[in-house]
């Protein structure tokens, strides 16, 4: 057990070892990192990780926005797979963020073998929306020149909220022109949908993660089944 896991490496190697393991950190950033090198690094599923303490329900997102607003924005960031802005510390919250909360990068265009990415801008929304924060998330897309913009929110949106969010319009890239499929410049998702499964409407296995990915490990498959693991 790792009480102080930090970025998992000791999960890991207890991992490769073919031992049970539980890591503990304060921090859900923490948490959803080492799921993601655990899960690319070993080939674990979902059935195989345990993680305790992170909201599963509605009725629990609220509870962790009520005690920790901050904690709250990494887990709905790390449900679209969007990295924390930079200015996202604690030290910092009080701070301007310019409005944004994360950033979601997608491959966008290939060029001469070199890959150009495309962004989107996340915010995250707990309380009370209305139709003028979506209007500046469009400022502020055109502002970061970025690709898209996405308001996460744990409250339902209000019907000008929905159309202001139409009326941005659309985006298409270079990858996915040739297939007359466009995207939507501002998303609005609440947290219950998320929640239920829905998906950002971005280009599908083109979103790049947010964290570095571990190199696969040599694990026997039927070992992997037999394990009662934990986060």
């Amino acid at each position: 057990m790792d009480p102080f896991c930090g970025c998992g490496t000791t999960v890991a190697v207890a991992e490769k070892l073919k031992r049970n393991w539980v890591g503990i950190d304060i921090t859900s950033l923490a948490i959803n990192l080492i799921k993601h090198r655990i899960k690319n690094q070993f080939g674990l599923g979902n059935k195989q990780i345990f993680v305790d303490g992170l909201p599963t329900d509605l009725a629990g997102v609220k509870e962790l926005f009520k005690k920790d607003p901050f904690e709250f924005e990494y887990w709905a960031l790390d449900l679209v797979n969007a990295m924390p802005a930079q200015s996202k510390t604690k030290e910092k919250m009080r701070g301007a963020d310019k409005g944004i909360d994360g950033v979601i990068t997608f491959h966008k265009n290939s060029i001469n073998g070199k890959w150009e990415y495309g962004k989107v801008i996340v915010q995250v929304k707990g309380g009370k929306v209305q139709r003028n924060q979506i209007a500046t998330l469009k400022s502020d897309v055109e502002r970061e020149k970025a690709d898209a913009g996405v308001f996460i929110t744990l409250e339902k949106p209000t019907k000008p909220m929905i159309s202001e969010a139409i009326d941005a319009g659309t985006f298409i890239t270079p990858l996915t022109k040739n297939t007359e499929i466009e995207f939507p410049k501002i998303q609005i998702l609440t947290v219950e949908e998320l929640l239920r499964g829905k998906r950002l409407n971005l280009p599908q296995g083109l979103e790049k993660n947010y964290y570095k990915e571990a190199k696969p490990s040599e694990v026997e498959e039927d070992n992997l089944s037999q394990k009662v693991l934990g986060v």
